[in-house]
């Protein structure tokens, strides 16, 4: 049974149900809140390697090639938050390296910290978690959920299923 609770950050899960689904089957659905006593677990930026990432597409018109370094992902037990290194690349090369955090169960990303050249994290200041559909965001987030990170509104199985499904995103 779906208890709809009003509200823009309900229409907004919903919305988040429905691409999660790619509305190519039923949608059968919950709506999550936060427990009052759920905290976000406190991990640091993991080293990275930028020589052996998954790439996937994230618009067919983007310039730029994304991709994540299979070695930083992470799915943590405590908060159910998805951990990982994107690199965004563009054709002269220049290179965008930032950690960032997944909630499937809001459809929220959250930026950790950019990559210095030199492989030093630089923190983002005061990182808030925002909507995977705000476009003041590059869309790299929602779709990597829907690829790999996400199962509906909870995080994939464990990390080897997450890497299976960005290798092969068309056998699902």
């Amino acid at each position: 049974m779906l208890n709809l609770v009003r509200g823009p950050k309900v229409c907004a899960w919903l919305l988040w149900a429905l691409m999660m689904a790619n509305m190519t089957t039923t949608v059968s659905a919950a709506v999550f809140t936060d427990s009052a006593d759920w905290n976000e677990a406190d991990v640091p930026p993991p080293a990275y390697d930028i020589s052996k990432l998954l790439i996937f597409e994230v618009t067919r018109s983007s310039p730029l090639v994304y991709g994540v370094d299979p070695a930083s992902l992470s799915i943590s037990k405590a908060d159910g938050v998805v951990r990982y290194v994107v690199v965004a690349s563009s054709p002269a090369g220049a290179k965008n390296v930032m950690y960032e955090g997944l909630r499937c169960s809001t459809g929220e990303v959250k930026i950790y910290a950019r990559a210095k050249p030199d492989g030093s994290w630089v923190a983002v200041v005061n990182p808030e978690w925002k909507s995977v559909y705000d476009t003041s965001l590059p869309r790299h987030s929602l779709r990597f959920a829907q690829l790999a990170a996400c199962q509906s509104s909870a995080p994939a199985s464990s990390v080897r299923e997450l890497v299976r499904k960005l290798k092969s995103p068309s056998s699902e």
